[in-house]
């Protein structure tokens, strides 16, 4: 027995059915976080009707006969994912989020599929899907359906004055104080940050590439040339550092180093890999980054590597994000199936390290070199994968990548295990420098591209707008080490090792730690400058 849907909808009837759905089932986070700051339910009530009234009027606007169906169908499954990752992770989806999306891999990706995932966009993207996709369009005359249209569109015009009557005193702080508020609407702030990265990306004026520092040289030092290993970190976060005071042992290994230097006041340039990564390696500070400028602009990689050290990028994350398109030695380690520290799906980041000996024994003794190893770190939300089962400190922990249904002493546990394992890298990084003392002056420099939240105020991940992220996810961890025979003096380095950085101070600290004189580096800007030993 055949279902029968012989349901007929003129368009303007469509949209309205649509817009209710949308303002009814994919706002929740909107409308509670409103309920947060006005408790007034009547107001978010008005709030409800003038979201309505802005996806009617566009959705009528720019539809018609052809083009209204898979319109919708495309809104309602992309709103209803939004939804989900709204809900659960508190995500807002802006256009820094949406190159996000463009630029993950598909580990990254498989981590943040689930049941529940699949549901939201069964009940909110599938179902509505189907009815649009069955409900029969009434083909009413140009004429009559122009002038249906125009009905509807004043009808909505002449409701704007009412709700601003009704609620005068709300809609200046609406506005004005509660900017952030809007960008939980769905669908409308992902359509604007969506337009927003269109423009920026395809339809701004073309710029010609940047070559800065084209005068870099390698500065002469006595004795053996440098090796250098400069750790990029992922999504730790500062005060998870047991050498930050963290009340769990996290730093089992660095706490027993020599030379070890923490800093426990670094802020960072985004809140994601996307914008933190390309941010901290070029010339530009966080308040004049953009995007564009950087993958138009030489990063200091492209400066060191010009000025003729060797460096090679390892990379166990998704991507070095465009820094290291240019140089010649990139190696990508997110399947590289090496056991025991690559399983089916991924790899531990000790993989980083394998055969690195090797590499380095065939490059010219007599040059400086320069390895970036771009690290898995504590990238989340599967937490538990970031890790060999022998580094799982913390028990119970949570297995799952739907954070919200754990508890949260499981998600801190797994959290933290990555930051006991992270540890451990890095002191083997720091081994590894050692027993290259001999033929180089050695350093680690290591700094996380961003922090994490773990469930603080219904927040998890990180990505959020930076004006609104909370400290967890601008405060990432960092520590440097220095070989005995590198021409740092240590002690000074720990007295100033408090005071205020950022993603900022990398570009001249690395052209510093280098040892490359170019007239783009900044001394006041390098980290060590002030505890170099001059000979």
């Amino acid at each position: 027995m055949k279902l029968k849907f012989n349901l007929k909808l003129t368009q303007i009837q469509l949209i309205v059915i649509s817009s209710l759905f949308f303002v009814l089932f994919d706002n929740f986070v909107f409308f509670k976080k409103s309920y947060e700051v006005f408790h007034n339910i009547f107001f978010v009530f008005g709030l409800g009707v003038l979201l309505f009234i802005v996806i009617s009027t566009l959705l009528a606007l720019v539809s018609n006969r052809f083009i209204i169906k898979p319109l919708l169908i495309a809104l309602f499954l992309t709103s209803s994912a939004a939804a989900y990752y709204m809900k659960t992770y508190g995500t807002i989806i802006d256009d820094k989020m949406i190159q996000n999306v463009f630029e993950t891999d598909t580990n990254e990706v498989r981590d943040l599929l689930n049941w529940s995932l699949f549901l939201y966009v069964f009940l909110l993207g599938v179902l509505p899907s189907f009815f649009v996709y069955k409900v029969e369009i009434v083909k009413n005359p140009l004429k009559k359906e122009l002038i249906s249209r125009l009905k509807f569109l004043v009808l909505n015009i002449v409701l704007i004055p009412v709700l601003y009557v009704a609620f005068s005193k709300y809609w200046v702080s609406f506005f004005r104080m509660h900017k952030p508020l809007r960008m939980y609407t769905n669908p409308t702030f992902y359509i604007y940050s969506l337009g927003k990265f269109i423009k920026e990306k395809y339809f701004t004026t073309p710029m010609k590439f940047k070559h800065i520092g084209l005068d870099a040289k390698i500065e002469k030092t006595e004795g053996k040339p440098r090796l250098v290993v400069f750790v990029l970190g992922e999504a730790l976060r500062y005060d998870h550092f047991s050498l930050n005071g963290y009340q769990r042992d996290t730093n089992p290994s660095l706490e027993k180093i020599d030379n070890l230097v923490n800093f426990p006041d670094v802020y960072s340039c985004g809140t994601e890999t996307a914008v933190s990564v390309p941010c901290m390696f070029s010339p530009y500070n966080r308040s004049d980054y953009s995007d564009k400028k950087a993958k138009h602009t030489d990063s200091v990689i492209d400066i060191i590597n010009r000025a003729g050290v060797n460096i090679l990028w390892r990379d166990n994350n998704s991507d070095s994000k465009g820094v290291a398109k240019r140089i010649k030695n990139y190696e990508d380690f997110t399947h590289a199936h090496i056991k025991p520290y690559c399983n089916d799906f991924e790899c531990y980041d000790e993989v980083l390290l394998y055969n690195l000996q090797k590499w380095i024994d065939e490059r010219n003794n007599s040059k400086p070199i320069l390895i970036v190893l771009h690290q898995k770190g504590s990238h989340g939300p599967a937490y538990y994968k970031r890790y060999p089962k022998k580094f799982e400190k913390y028990k119970p922990v949570c297995k799952s990548n739907q954070l919200q249904e754990c508890k949260k002493e499981e998600v801190i546990n797994a959290y933290d295990n990555t930051i006991v394992y992270t540890d451990k890298f890095l002191s083997e990084v720091i081994e590894f420098l050692k027993r290259n003392q001999k033929k180089y002056k050695v350093a680690m420099y290591y700094i996380a591209d961003h922090g994490e939240s773990l469930g603080e105020n219904g927040i998890y991940l990180h990505g959020l707008p930076y004006f609104i992220a909370p400290e967890a996810q601008k405060h990432p961890a960092s520590v440097a080490w220095f070989g005995d025979n590198f021409d740092i003096n240590v002690s000074c380095v720990k007295k100033i090792a408090k005071n205020a950085y950022s993603h900022d101070n990398l570009f001249s600290t690395l052209l510093g730690l280098m040892s490359v004189k170019t007239k783009v580096y900044n001394p006041d800007m390098d980290i060590f400058e002030k505890c170099r030993i001059k000979k």
